[in-house]
């Protein structure tokens, strides 16, 4: 495998993996993917689908031996239930932190339209699911809109670690509020399902803040 294909590779994996898209939307994708790198006289869109169907095939006889509840569902239980607590809980707001950072700020706008405000926000972005998918753990960002206090910061890490641990994933952290949450031992587990809640979705995120707090 080229390097190249190794990096197409590497990306189909992960978005075969997270769990997160249809088959036919990571085929289209992979393919601008393939475009937009400049790779179309290397790699070959058949080669692209079969490898998008190996790996599919692959996960599909991993999970028949995963015990449920996987960790991948129990770290969903845990956004729900921080959003009945005001967090805001993202799943994958983009690739970088800012991006995470920005979805959160879009969220809380929603929620103030709504003469509401969350008591925090925490996310997971692309490059920690990337880890998370060979499962190297996964990294959780947290923060308050609006807030330049250590102190706050600390007490929101604070009710998202409790949170996390009540669901049986226990994380590290050193206190400090510029640190992030990191839960060490994780591996992402998770097959794409057209019936689940689409996770990328942020509006039952708000619904479930609205709701709980009416």
């Amino acid at each position: 495998m080229s390097e190249d294909q190794q990096f197409i590779f590497d990306s189909i994996y992960t978005q075969v993996r997270s769990g997160f898209y249809s088959l036919e939307d990571i085929q289209n994708n992979i393919i601008e993917e393939i475009e937009d790198n400049g790779f179309e006289d290397e790699i070959s869109e058949d080669w692209a689908y079969q490898q998008i169907e190996n790996v599919y095939q692959q996960l599909l006889e991993e999970s028949k031996l995963w015990q449920a509840p996987t960790e991948t569902e129990r770290l969903i239980m845990a956004f729900d239930e921080l959003a009945t607590q005001r967090i805001i809980a993202l799943h994958y707001p983009g690739y970088t932190t800012d991006d995470g950072d920005y979805e959160a700020v879009e969220v809380e706008r929603a929620l103030r339209e709504n003469n509401e405000k969350s008591e925090g926000y925490c996310f997971y972005h692309g490059q920690d699911l990337e880890r998370a998918v060979l499962g190297e753990g996964l990294y959780i960002s947290f923060q308050k809109i609006n807030n330049e206090s250590d102190v706050v910061s600390k007490e929101v890490a604070k009710k998202i670690i409790e949170v996390l641990e009540k669901h049986n994933l226990p994380v590290e952290w050193n206190g400090k509020a510029t640190t992030r949450i990191f839960i060490p031992v994780f591996k992402w587990q998770r097959v794409y399902n057209e019936e689940d809640r689409d996770l990328l979705n942020y509006n039952y995120v708000i619904d479930s803040i609205l709701e709980n707090h009416a």
